[in-house]
Formats: structure tokens, C-alpha cells, sequence
């Protein structure tokens, strides 16, 4: 239970009792209160690497995360695609750690043994008209830093995808797989061979699971984090206040809370609400190629289309082709739903109809009824359907005025490729 406090986290790793004192939010009531180190809210992907990147500078770390383990949301439900960097505009903070992130991520998996494979990457052109477009991609991943980027003829294309139908593709060796969960298991918990504590964890490091942060207050120069059991929210409509049942203090917190950072930090009272993003949302589906030989040894790209990179071809590490993810903006979300990720994740069967005139663009062979619902997931963003895309947003101190807070916003693709990049900077920046 949570319902004393924490005394010793890090050392015994899991709740004891305390004495108590009186908390400041709303309704006063009795809850107990901690100074800690350093707290990461959300073990996604990008709060274990920032985590990990904490604990090995000899920070002792809580990980607040509200689901029963780690990366249960968008770091489960993606296309597990380490990208180059080609698609972001110069300078930009998904170009800059996209492209510092890849070099990370290729160099730990091959010393950690997590699986992967650099299996490049195919952009097509189907028409000519598209072609402009590709070649801007081609200037684009130039000045980001990519190396390798190489224009083929839709012949050349063929000769490494017979399946292929293009005009024009854009070839990008250093593109690939990773197998996600086995990434995160590594950083959080296992380590093989050796299946001893994970980086994170073996560095001092805790990770509290079914706990939520439900929000917090500022107090002098400190942010103090309000905490309780996930399951006392299960019921919870708005309509009530939440008490917290903990009150951590920390030097240190990031805000990585993926879906739910903007409502959560908007449950911070005291932190200007103006300097919140607002939250937008799109779902996509996946749909699994069956009853046919996998056709592609490469990742297959069609043109980016607004709000995502199009239903493109993913490999996992088995060979098995996977289609996605589509685009469907998710309108009138209310931060009662974003705050507690009550979205809905099925895939209908029927929207398979949507997938076969897309992927037929570049693989024509695609039989009908080959298609099985996959997976869904949600795209954590901060622009809307036909605007400009918008860039991740990593806030401190200089921008919102409270020590210690750093809060993460829009960290949408690519961020599983920039996550130890994002890690990184903000040690380097915001860690004392």
C-alpha cells in the first residue's frame, strides 16, 4: 500500500510506513512526505533512457509509472523503425537527436545484445510527380548528417525488391529494426547473458509500478509531486479531487508521462499553464501481411503524408511484414481521458479496406485478404491535421521558471531512435 509514505526507496525498493504531515493541494489532507534525488515519471522508453543516463552520473532515481511495468504505451506500439534522420527539418531537436540517438542505439544493442538488424531503407516515388518530394528528402537527410543516402532508378529499386513498383527511390543504408521490449528490458531489468539487474536498476535506480503521479505543487523553489495507486483511479471521472497519498520532493523531476504529459502538467498548481502545449492526438493502425511469403527484405516508405510517414512496410526480426500505421486524427479528447491513456487501442477489421489502395501503390501484388489486424497506437502530438509538423519540446527552468522541472512534450516518432539523444542532453543541460 501506499498509503504511509516512503522511507529508504532506493535501498529496500518498495513502500514502508512514515511519519506523517499535512499536504498543500486543494483539500488538505494527511498524506507523507520525501525528499528524493531525482524523479522520472514514465517508463517509456525515453524515461528509462533518461533513467539509466541518471543513474550512471551517480544519481539515485525514482521512476513513477502508473501501468503495471514499463513501456505499456506509444514505446509498445510502434514500428519499431530505428530511423537515420532524413525527415526533419534542419537544426530541428527530431533531426538533431534522431541522428545522435541512431549512433546510440546501434552502439549499445551490439554491447548489450539487444536485438537488431540494419536492414535500410526504401522511400518511393510511385509517380513522377512525387519525385520533387523525394528529392527534397534526399537534400534534407544531406544536411541533417546522413551518410549513405543514394537516388535510385525505379529499375535499380526493383533489382533489390522485385515486388517493388516505383519510379524513383531514395536509399537509406543505415535505417533498421530493433526488437523494442528487448530493449527496454535490458535498460530496466535484464542484462544477457548474464540476466543480472538492467543498467538502469543496477545503477541505483527504482522503478515504482501501478503508482501514478496525479499531479503536484509548487513549493519555494521546489516542485513537490503528489502520488498515489494507479487502482484508486480506475473509477475516477473528474469530478472529485485527488488526494495524494505521498508527496515526494525532489531536485530533479522529468516529465515523460508520453500521452499524458501535457494534462499532467497542467495538474501542476503553480507552473504557468501558458507555456503547456496544447495536446493533439492520432491514432494508427497495423495490419499483419498473412497467407503470403514476406515480399520485402528492406523497409518500404512511400512519401510522407500529412501527420505521419505513410503505411509503410516493417520488418520484425523474424521476417514477418507488418502495414502501418495509417492516420485517423482523434478529435475532442478531454484531459480526464489523456490523463489516464483511456483511449481505445482495437483494430477493426473492416479498416483493412482503407490499407489495400495504399500499399497496392507500391506493392501491387498484394492479394486480397491478406490482411489481419494487428496493433494500434497513439501518436502523442502537438500539431493538428494539416499543420506544419511540429517539433519535440524539451522544457526547463529558462522557459516555464521552476528549478528542477523538465518537461517533455511531442516526443512522438522519432523517438524510440532518439531516445539515449534525448537522454543525454538532458543530463548535460539540466542535471546539478
Amino acid at each position: 500500500m501506499l498509503g504511509h509514505t516512503i522511507r529508504g526507496l532506493r535501498k529496500a525498493r518498495r513502500w514502508v510506513s512514515s511519519k506523517n504531515f499535512t499536504s498543500r493541494v486543494g483539500v488538505e489532507r494527511a498524506a507523507a512526505r520525501e525528499s528524493v534525488d531525482c524523479v522520472v515519471i514514465g517508463a517509456g522508453v525515453v524515461g528509462i533512457a533518461v533513467a539509466r543516463e541518471l543513474a550512471l552520473k551517480g544519481r539515485e532515481v525514482v521512476v513513477v509509472e502508473s501501468a503495471s511495468t514499463f513501456g505499456t504505451g506509444t514505446s509498445s506500439r510502434n514500428s519499431e523503425v530505428i530511423h537515420a534522420g532524413i525527415y526533419y527539418p534542419r537544426n530541428s531537436l527530431k533531426a538533431v537527436f534522431c541522428v545522435r540517438g541512431r549512433e546510440l542505439l546501434y552502439q549499445y544493442c551490439s554491447e548489450h545484445e539487444v536485438p537488431h538488424k540494419q536492414l535500410g531503407k526504401l522511400i518511393v516515388a510511385t509517380r513522377s510527380s512525387e519525385v520533387p518530394k523525394l528529392n527534397d528528402l534526399m537534400i534534407r537527410g544531406i544536411e541533417n548528417g546522413v551518410d549513405g543516402l543514394r537516388m535510385l532508378e525505379g529499375f535499380e529499386a526493383k533489382e533489390m525488391e522485385p515486388e517493388l513498383q516505383c519510379v524513383k527511390a531514395l536509399f537509406s543504408p543505415f535505417s533498421g529494426i530493433v526488437d523494442s521490449h528487448s530493449l527496454m528490458l535490458s535498460l530496466v531489468w535484464i542484462s544477457p547473458p548474464m540476466w543480472v539487474q538492467g543498467e538502469a536498476e543496477n545503477h541505483g535506480a527504482t522503478f515504482c509500478y501501478n503508482t501514478t503521479v496525479i499531479g503536484g505543487h509548487i513549493e519555494g523553489n521546489c516542485i513537490c509531486l503528489h502520488i498515489s495507486e494507479s487502482k484508486g483511479l480506475e473509477n475516477w471521472n473528474g469530478k472529485f479531487p485527488l488526494h495524494p497519498e505521498v508527496i515526494l520532493m525532489p531536485k530533479l523531476v522529468v516529465n515523460s508521462a508520453g500521452l499524458s504529459a501535457p494534462t499532467l502538467a497542467k495538474r501542476f498548481d503553480g507552473l504557468n499553464s501558458m507555456v503547456i502545449p496544447a495536446a493533439q492526438f492520432a491514432r494508427g493502425c497495423y495490419f499483419v501481411l498473412s497467407k503470403m511469403k514476406a515480399p520485402f527484405k528492406h523497409l518500404i516508405y512511400p512519401i510522407p503524408e500529412d501527420g505521419g510517414l505513410g503505411v509503410h512496410v516493417t520488418l520484425d526480426l523474424d521476417g514477418h511484414i507488418k502495414f502501418g500505421p495509417d492516420v485517423e486524427w482523434i478529435k475532442n479528447v478531454d484531459d480526464i481521458s489523456s490523463f489516464l491513456n483511456k483511449f481505445d487501442y482495437s483494430v477493426c477489421a473492416k479498416h483493412a479496406e482503407r490499407f489495400y489502395p495504399e500499399i497496392r501503390k507500391y506493392y501491387p501484388n498484394l492479394k486480397d485478404d491478406s490482411l489481419e489486424p494487428g496493433y494500434a497506437g497513439i501518436r502523442p502530438k502537438l500539431s493538428g491535421a494539416q499543420q506544419p509538423a511540429s517539433d519535440f519540446v524539451i522544457q526547463g527552468e529558462d522557459i516555464h521558471g521552476v528549478p528542477g522541472l523538465v518537461n517533455l512534450f511531442g516526443i512522438e516518432s522519432p523517438g524510440l531512435t532518439s531516445s539515449m539523444a534525448i537522454a543525454e542532453h538532458i543530463v548535460a543541460r539540466y542535471l546539478r
